[in-house]
């Protein structure tokens, strides 16, 4: 649920926001202080920490090596850039590098989960993961610096969002058939 209620929140606010571009401008500026869509949007970074946090949780009994730390990594990150709302020049940067702890560590999780995939011999699996922490990491990148950061921090984490999405559900079809 964490990611969909992540992409639900920036969509949704994002859309009724005036002025604010969702190409241009990044998810963070929704929970900024003082915005006045910073309590519904820090309430999407809060459940999406938690649910990343859950999925770790589930991932690791289900998948040797590290792809559960770093996904359990991200939900911490990301509690962190809720704690810490843009608004204040200090402030902002301890928000900035939560927020590139975060993307870091997005990125990693298929990256990890690719080659205990293939050695359970889920070959499509392994390079499916590949792809998507190959894909989001070149985009989180590029959400640093331009003018469109806002589309490339949306797509970088929409494309690892779906993978877990998609495994979470795997993983809870194959304890509950």
């Amino acid at each position: 649920m964490g990611p969909v209620v992540f992409v639900a929140a920036w969509s949704v606010l994002g859309a009724r926001t005036d002025g604010y571009s969702p190409t241009a401008d990044a998810i963070s500026r929704l929970a900024a202080s003082g915005a006045a869509t910073q309590t519904a949007m820090t309430a999407g970074f809060l459940t999406y920490g938690a649910g990343m946090g859950l999925f770790g949780a589930a991932l690791r009994p289900t998948l040797r090596g590290p792809a559960w730390a770093f996904a359990t990594a991200t939900g911490l990150a990301t509690l962190g850039v809720a704690a810490t709302p843009l608004g204040s020049p200090g402030r902002d940067s301890v928000h900035g590098v939560f927020a590139a702890l975060g993307y870091v560590t997005l990125a990693a999780v298929p990256l990890a989960a690719a080659a205990p995939l293939a050695d359970q011999g889920r070959r499509r699996w392994a390079r499916l993961s590949v792809a998507a922490g190959a894909a989001a990491a070149v985009c989180l990148a590029a959400s640093a610096a331009g003018p469109r950061h806002g589309l490339f921090q949306r797509l970088g984490l929409t494309i690892v969002d779906v993978w877990v999405v998609v495994r979470a559900i795997e993983i809870r079809r194959r304890r509950h058939p």
